[in-house]
């Protein structure tokens, strides 16, 4: 513990206790606290989704797409047995697609094992495809009362200023530390306003650049403010620069129609309808690539294609550049490799096929009237 006394800032900090840091936190969020659709809920379900879509979008995009999603599925059953395309095409837009395939999958558990009920229990939650230890804190403390923490980015913006931990807080270590820290914190009365505080008060007051720690509830209480080093914390690794990638996708068109396939799952946007194409492989040439990958993708061969453009597009780890090609003259019979559907399809019904922002990029180049 820090003993109290000046810091660099020229700021006190008090010894560590974290019941006023609690009481704090609960009546600033209480006062201040955002408007949010999802906070005028107890309902597990929708809450659920809110958490599954927040994890890795910002607030103002997810609050439409919340409220559409619970227009089409408004229940667990309902997005139990909704068609995986359906539950793909709400969430077009959103990115990271594993998120709604496994919200699909444990809806469809909770029909199976719970009664079609979310459970209370944070282990129950884990168990179910695609919730860890966040969601389930989140679901478990916010719709049930349950004294469980969570951790999220904000989270851990706040918990390593106020604590003054000063490590890499993607180390095994300093992760312990962290949920050891909110642990401490969601003790109590009101368990779930606590962890929306702690998350409320990283996403207004204590951002990364420039907090604001002259109106922050804890700025007595808090390391950093005393150390005058809010801004250099939390202390984070270097990220690796994406891997640049260049890949092909051919238009292809047969009796009026065009060539869509289904992404198989477990890879890249997976579930999603694509173009045919594939990753370039070494030094090779676009129109070249494109030939092998027809033919290796789908056993199909063109009598030419036309190079209409190049789009981009950053995932995760990498920058991918797409060539896109329309080609004319198709010839052969499918053979799906990779892949595991197809379609011929109007242009049209195309572009309401559930697709990653990549290849709505794409389309907008070739397809009749953009996508």
């Amino acid at each position: 513990m820090k003993a109290a006394g000046p810091g660099r800032g020229g700021a006190s900090v008090s010894v560590y206790d974290p019941k006023p840091v609690r009481r704090a936190l609960l009546r600033w969020y209480r006062a201040n606290r955002r408007d949010l659709p999802w906070r005028r809920t107890r309902d597990p379900y929708a809450i659920w989704i809110s958490e599954a879509m927040l994890q890795q979008t910002r607030v103002e995009t997810a609050i439409p797409y919340y409220h559409r999603f619970l227009e089409r599925f408004p229940d667990v059953a309902a997005l139990a047995t909704a068609d995986l395309d359906d539950v793909l095409g709400a969430w077009a837009g959103l990115g990271y697609y594993s998120r709604a395939r496994n919200l699909r999958k444990a809806a469809q558990a909770v029909v199976e094992s719970h009664g079609g009920a979310l459970p209370a229990d944070a282990a129950a939650l884990r168990s179910l495809p695609g919730v860890g230890r966040y969601t389930a804190g989140a679901v478990s403390s916010i719709a049930f009362d349950r004294p469980e923490p969570v951790v999220d980015g904000n989270a851990i913006r706040v918990l390593s200023r106020l604590r003054g931990i000063r490590e890499d807080v993607k180390s095994a270590p300093v992760v312990r530390r962290l949920w050891d820290e909110a642990e401490q914190l969601v003790k109590g009365r009101s368990p779930g306003d606590l962890n929306q505080a702690l998350m409320e008060l990283g996403a207004t007051l204590c951002s990364p650049r420039a907090p604001r720690c002259p109106d922050c509830p804890l700025s007595r209480h808090c390391d950093a403010r005393a150390e005058g080093d809010a801004e250099s914390l939390p202390v984070k690794a270097p990220k690796k620069a994406p891997r640049r990638v260049e890949a092909v996708a051919g238009w292809l068109v047969r009796g009026g129609k065009v060539l869509a396939v289904r992404r198989a799952e477990g890879g890249l946007l997976a579930g999603m309808w694509d173009l045919p194409g594939a990753e370039l492989e070494a030094r090779e040439d676009p129109g070249a690539g494109l030939a092998r990958a027809l033919r290796e993708g789908v056993g199909l061969s063109v009598a030419g294609a036309e190079h209409a453009g190049a789009v981009e597009h950053v995932f995760t780890h990498r920058r991918m550049r797409l060539h896109v090609f329309r080609c004319a003259g198709v010839r052969g019979r499918v053979k799906l490799r990779g892949f595991s559907d197809h379609r011929w399809v109007s242009a049209a019904s195309l572009g309401n096929l559930p697709q990653g922002a990549l290849t709505r990029k794409a389309l907008a180049l070739v397809a009749p009237g953009g996508a």
